[in-house]
């Protein structure tokens, strides 16, 4: 395998559900892996982009759709620090600073029975935070900039690496 195939098999590839709706992402090893298993099917390609192994040439998929219908029970995304800076635009809720070091802040503070909840959590610039510390707004004198809410997954596969690529726009409601 060459350097160029190596990263080719590292490239996103967009799963979509038999209905069309956005699943989640894969690399194009595993995409490949379920065309050949025919679980799969291919949507969209990258133009030129071929990978080859000893008897076969495989088009380079950037999205597949699944042959079943994948009943999905949680369609939330996953609590964890990088989704919140995501939701959050990785930006401060509290002043709105962008391009500074950032921490997660809990708007009920764990000490008066605050949840690691999406609800609870925002990002927060480390001035904000410290001004806040251990208080409520009120008393702290700050507001949100927006309220906080558990994101829907199709919001964080949206917002997969910045910006998704062009061709996966009208499968993620972006267009």
């Amino acid at each position: 395998m060459t350097a160029g195939e190596l990263s080719i098999t590292n490239r996103s590839v967009l799963v979509l559900n038999q209905t069309y709706e956005p699943l989640h992402i894969c690399d194009v090893r595993r995409a490949i892996v379920l065309l050949i298993e025919q679980k799969a099917s291919m949507v969209e390609v990258v133009d030129h982009l071929v990978l080859c192994s000893a008897s076969n040439e495989f088009p380079v998929p950037t999205i597949i759709r699944i042959n079943r219908y994948i009943r999905v029970h949680n369609w939330f995304a996953v609590l964890n620090k990088a989704n919140i800076f995501r939701r959050d635009n990785h930006t401060c809720q509290y002043c709105g600073a962008t391009n500074i070091p950032l921490t997660i802040d809990h708007i009920i503070p764990k000490v008066l029975g605050g949840k690691e909840t999406w609800e609870n959590l925002v990002t927060a610039c480390i001035r904000c935070n410290n001004k806040k510390g251990d208080r409520l707004l009120e008393s702290a004198g700050m507001e949100l900039k927006s309220t906080p809410k558990r994101p829907h997954k199709v919001h964080t596969l949206q917002r997969f690496r910045g910006a998704p690529l062009e061709e996966w726009r009208p499968y993620l409601y972006l267009d």
